[in-house]
């Protein structure tokens, strides 16, 4: 792994928003913590990062890219070109010097460009050479991710670089491997490389592509129209380009009788984190946050506190940013954040809850709901899918997220949007209601 040099990186910092103020009693301590980096450079650049490594330490990133060729991608056959098509546009996408690899996935992964278990080295000439294996993929044979992952993670592994990501491709279900053995690649794979998932079309299950961009904490989503692929893919790389520090960590201390209730990511997408702590000292643990350029997100941490006398303070919880170390250890990103409990009589203080914490835990909720309401609409419980959809609706409205309420307005006619009143569309277009599934996570940052 490359060491970070202390010139040009991003420069983290933390804020901290919450209401402090607890009744006698309470325990219940809600934070919302923004991380932003800055100064790094700007997501997208084509121009290298070297600054960010020590002298003649090579190439800073890989990328292996992963394309569905099973059978089902020859129908139509304009699907197989897009997916040349747009690959070539990621390659195009790719920084001199970046690390790379292409993969073809049936029910086997194959090597494409450049083989022999190695990455190629972005320039000119090699990025010509693998558009031209690429024109040579055809379609044919069956769907297996994990094998597609697993190769993925052995190319990456094979460039001494900090940032590894993948970009994967799947037009339909994996059925050619079971689920248990999907999980196994992607619990073999996590921490390892970040990958961002596309689902082309509609024959995909949707939980399958949002579960591997879940667990390789990259994102999701649906690209209903293959002739979209290419801007989509470039999109993509551009981002993972921009992408300037890997594996930093929320690193969350409590104090004694303190317990860690949760803590999820809130924006710009809702991703629990909880069950990925990993400890790393007395009281201490450590929540996966992925590769960094220059970005902010809003974590919401939830911290359960021993009952104090009115009058009294506790730091109910302390956070820092952390990058692992070569050879062991961590380095302290330079950014902390404090959250307090203070306990009061005065009950204008303690019943107030913050704006932010609200305005997130209706996120959570909406992204939950929608799920809930489609999940019902499949089973055939158009009541209960109703209601759930319908709140979903008055959720979106309330937080202003008007891209969530335009893609609740494809499944349900709103009747009315401020009670939650909602009728569901007698026929729903299948692209449109995957579309709803995949995006539902996404959120919007607090009004201002």
């Amino acid at each position: 792994m490359a060491i970070l040099s202390k010139s040009n990186v991003p420069q983290f910092s933390v804020d901290v928003y919450q209401n402090e103020y607890l009744p006698e009693g309470g325990r219940e301590v809600n934070a919302i913590v923004t991380v932003t980096a800055t100064g790094g450079g700007t997501i997208g650049s084509a121009v290298t990062a070297p600054h960010l490594y020590s002298p003649g330490e090579g190439p800073s990133a890989a990328v292996v890219l992963m394309v569905d060729c099973s059978g089902s991608m020859d129908y139509p056959p304009t699907k197989m070109r897009n997916a040349r098509d747009a690959t070539a546009a990621a390659i195009d996408a790719l920084r001199d010097g970046v690390h790379f690899a292409v993969v073809g996935g049936t029910h086997v992964a194959k090597e494409v460009y450049p083989g022999g278990g190695a990455t190629a080295v972005a320039d000119a000439s090699t990025r010509e050479q693998a558009k031209r294996e690429l024109r040579k993929l055809s379609a044919g044979g069956g769907t297996a991710i994990g094998t597609w992952l697993g190769l993925a993670d052995r190319l990456l592994a094979s460039a001494d670089v900090a940032i590894r990501h993948g970009i994967l491709l799947t037009d339909g279900r994996n059925e050619h491997e079971s689920p248990e053995d999907l999980k196994a690649a992607l619990d073999a794979c996590a921490g390892r490389f970040t990958c961002d998932a596309r689902g082309v079309g509609t024959d995909w299950e949707v939980k399958e592509v949002t579960g591997i961009a879940s667990a390789l904490l990259g994102s999701a989503d649906i690209v209903a129209d293959p002739a979209a692929l290419a801007a989509d893919f470039t999109q993509m790389m551009e981002t993972a380009m921009g992408k300037e520090v890997a594996d930093v960590s929320l690193r969350l201390w409590t104090p004694a009788g303190a317990t860690v209730r949760y803590v999820k990511q809130v924006a710009p997408t809702v991703e629990e984190l909880t069950g990925r702590r990993t400890e790393s000292g007395p009281r201490t643990g450590d929540y996966p946050l992925g590769s960094w350029g220059d970005e902010s997100r809003d974590y919401h941490v939830c911290v359960e506190v021993p009952p104090a006398g009115l009058g009294q303070e506790m730091l109910a919880a302390r956070m820092s940013l952390v990058v692992p170390q070569p050879g062991g250890g961590v380095r302290n990103l330079g950014a902390q954040g404090l959250v307090r409990a203070v306990w009061t009589d005065d009950m204008a203080a303690s019943t107030s809850i913050n704006p932010q914490v609200a305005h997130y835990t209706g996120q959570a909720e909406l992204a939950h709901v929608i799920q809930q309401g489609l999940d019902l609409r499949k089973a055939g419980d158009m009541g209960g899918a109703t209601a759930k959809l319908g709140r979903a609706v008055q959720l979106a409205s309330a937080s202003g997220n008007a891209d969530t309420a335009k893609l609740l307005a494809k499944v349900v006619d709103v009747v009315d949007a401020a009670t939650g009143t909602v009728r569901l569309k007698a026929k729903v277009e299948e692209a449109d209601e995957m579309t709803l599934e995949t995006r539902s996570t996404k959120t919007v940052r607090v009004k201002k």
